[in-house]
C-alpha cells in the first residue's frame, strides 16, 4: 500500500516546497483534529484525474468515524462535487446534506490546500453528528477554535510559514490543558486543564479577562529559567514552543496564532501542558545516570592502581617465570579496566568498542617493540556498541589470541601484521584473527592457543568463547603462512 510519502513524491506539478508544506500539514493537523472532534482526510488529485486520499488523521477527543485506513484509495462518488468547488473558488465548501458512513451520520466540510495561490489538495473534516449533542461550554470552545484553524488552511495561514521550536520540544495536546486569547493576548477561555496548570505554577485568581503575559510572569521568581522563545508563546503573536520551570512547577506551551478571513491575526490558541514529573524523572534519571558513570571511573582507577602495582612487584622480582606471569595479570586488568573507562564515558550502560579495542591490542604489541619487532595490528569491519557483559570477556578473548600471535607466531622475524575482522549482525559476530607469522605449529597445540607460562590465556579463550557466548573457535593455515583464527559468537547482552 502506498504511503503519503510517496503519493506526493509522485504527484507531478509539486515542487520540493509543495510537498514540504503538505508534510507540515500533516504534522501540525492534530490539533485541528482533537479541538473539531472530527476527522480530518487530505485529498489530492493525481496525474489522471481523480481524487485519491494522500493522508488522514483520526481525532483523540471522540470515536473515530473512520475505522480502516484509507490512503491511497479514490474518494466517494457523491462528494467529488464538493471537493471540485472547493479546488476551483478556492473557498470552503459544504456538502448540502448529510452522509451516511455505516451508521454514522457525518457532515462534510472541504477546505483547499493553498500555498502560494496555489491549491495542492483538498482537507476534509468529517464530523459524526452524534458527538454534537449535550456539549458544554468546554465543547463549544474546541470547536469554534478548530473551525478557525481549519479555516485557516484555505487561507494559507495553515501550516504556519516559520515556527520558533524549543530545545525541549514537548507532544502537547489539546486534552493537556489549552486557553484562547483575543488579539491583544487576553485570556478569552481556558480550559479546566490550563486552569489547573495555572494552579499548580501558583496562581490561585481567575485567568479569563487578563492578560496571559501578565499572569504568567507573576508567577516567575528572581532564580527561575526563563527561555527567550516564551514572550513569544504569552504573546501569541507566533508560532512557537517555549517552556517555563519554575520552583514550584514546570510548564510546556505552544502558541497557535489565529487569523480571520480576511488573514488578520485576531487571536492565539495556547496549549499547555504539565511536565513537573516528567522533568522531575530527568533528573532523576540524569543523576542516576551521572552516577554509574562515576562508579565505573572508579572501578577504572581502582584497577589501574592494582596494575600498577603489579607492575611495580613485576620489576623487584628475579624470577623471570614470575615477572612473566605477572606482566600477564597486569596486562589483563588494564584491558578489563579500558572497558570501564569506555562505560564511564556512556549515558546507557554500552561502550563503543570500536574506540576501546585498537588501545587494548595496542599493548598487546607493545612487548613485540621491546624485542626489536615491527607488529602491526589493523582492523577490518565494525564490532559496534555493546555492554560491559560482553565487551569485557570480548576484548580478553582479542587480546589473548593478539598476544598469543605476538610471543609464538613471529619468533626470529623482525616484523608481521595482524589482522581483525569482524563481521556483525545484530548479537551475531564473527571474528577473524589472521597473522602472517610462522604457522600454525608455532601458535597452537591441539587446535588451541599454545599455552605460556600457567597456560591461563588458553583457558581464558576456550572458557568464554564456548561457555560465556556459546560459540565455536577454529583455528586453520592463513595464506600464504601464518594462522588463522575463526571465532563464530552469539552476543548475550547486545542490543
Amino acid at each position: 500500500m502506498a504511503d503519503f510519502s510517496q503519493i506526493i513524491a509522485g504527484k507531478t506539478g509539486f515542487i520540493d516546497a509543495d510537498r514540504e508544506w503538505l508534510h507540515r500539514l500533516v504534522s501540525d493537523w492534530q490539533v485541528i483534529a482533537d479541538l473539531s472532534f472530527a476527522d480530518l482526510i487530505l485529498v489530492i488529485r493525481n496525474d489522471e484525474g481523480d481524487y485519491v486520499v494522500a493522508d488522514q488523521c483520526r481525532a483523540s477527543t471522540v470515536v473515530s468515524v473512520l475505522m480502516e485506513d484509507l490512503i491511497g484509495q479514490p474518494v466517494a462518488a457523491e462528494i467529488v462535487p464538493a471537493i471540485e468547488s472547493a479546488y476551483s473558488n478556492r473557498v470552503v465548501a459544504r456538502l448540502d446534506h448529510y452522509r451516511m458512513v455505516g451508521n454514522n451520520t457525518v457532515c462534510d466540510v472541504f477546505a483547499p490546500v493553498i500555498r502560494d495561490d496555489r491549491v495542492l489538495g483538498v482537507v476534509i473534516r468529517e464530523t459524526n453528528m452524534a458527538t454534537r449533542v449535550g456539549n458544554g461550554r468546554y465543547e463549544l470552545e474546541c470547536i469554534q477554535t478548530g473551525k478557525r484553524l481549519f479555516g485557516m488552511i484555505s487561507l494559507g495561514r495553515f501550516p504556519y510559514q516559520e515556527t520558533l521550536i524549543s530545545e525541549r520540544p514537548n507532544d502537547l495536546r489539546v486534552s493537556d490543558g489549552f486557553c484562547v486569547l483575543s488579539g491583544e493576548g487576553i485570556i478569552e477561555y481556558a480550559s479546566p486543564n490550563a486552569i489547573s496548570c495555572y494552579r499548580r505554577l501558583g496562581e490561585q485568581g481567575e485567568l479569563v479577562g487578563r492578560y496571559l503575559a501578565e499572569v504568567t510572569t507573576d508567577q516567575i521568581h528572581e532564580r527561575d529559567t526563563v527561555p527567550e522563545s516564551l514572550s513569544y508563546v504569552l504573546s501569541g503573536k507566533s508560532a512557537a514552543d517555549s517552556e517555563l520551570d519554575t520552583s514550584r512547577a514546570s510548564l510546556a506551551m505552544r502558541s497557535l496564532p489565529l487569523y480571520n478571513a480576511q488573514s488578520q491575526r485576531d487571536g492565539a490558541l495556547v496549549l499547555f501542558r504539565d511536565v513537573t514529573e516528567v522533568r522531575r524523572r530527568e533528573v532523576e534519571l540524569q543523576t542516576k545516570d551521572a552516577t554509574i558513570s562515576e562508579i565505573h571511573h572508579r572501578v577504572k582507577n581502582n584497577l589501574q592502581a592494582v596494575s600498577a602495582l603489579l607492575r611495580l612487584q613485576a620489576r623487584r622480582t628475579k624470577s623471570d617465570e614470575v615477572r612473566a606471569e605477572l606482566q600477564e595479570a597486569q596486562r589483563r586488568i588494564s584491558t578489563i579496566a579500558a572497558v570501564h573507562e569506555g562505560l564511564s564515558q556512556s549515558a546507557d550502560e554500552t561502550v563503543d568498542f570500536d574506540t576501546i579495542i585498537p588501545s587494548l591490542l595496542r599493548m598487546s604489541v607493545d612487548v613485540a617493540e621491546e624485542r626489536g619487532q615491527n607488529i602491526g595490528v589493523h582492523f577490518v569491519g565494525e564490532f559496534g556498541s555493546m555492554p560491559a557483559q560482553d565487551a569485557t570477556p570480548l576484548s580478553l578473548v582479542l587480546t589473548e589470541l593478539v598476544t598469543n600471535a605476538v610471543e609464538h607466531g613471529f619468533e626470529g622475524r623482525t616484523e608481521g601484521t595482524i589482522t581483525i575482522s569482524a563481521g556483525r549482525g545484530g548479537n551475531s559476530l564473527d571474528v577473524v584473527v589472521e597473522d602472517d607469522g610462522n604457522g600454525m605449529d608455532t601458535e597452537s597445540e591441539n587446535g588451541m592457543a599454545k599455552a605460556s607460562g600457567s597456560g591461563l590465556g588458553t583457558q581464558i579463550v576456550q572458557t568464554f568463547v564456548t561457555n560465556d557466548f556459546g560459540g565455536t573457535i577454529r583455528w586453520e593455515p592463513n595464506h600464504p603462512h601464518g594462522t588463522r583464527v575463526v571465532l563464530k559468537m552469539k552476543l548475550r547482552a547486545a542490543q
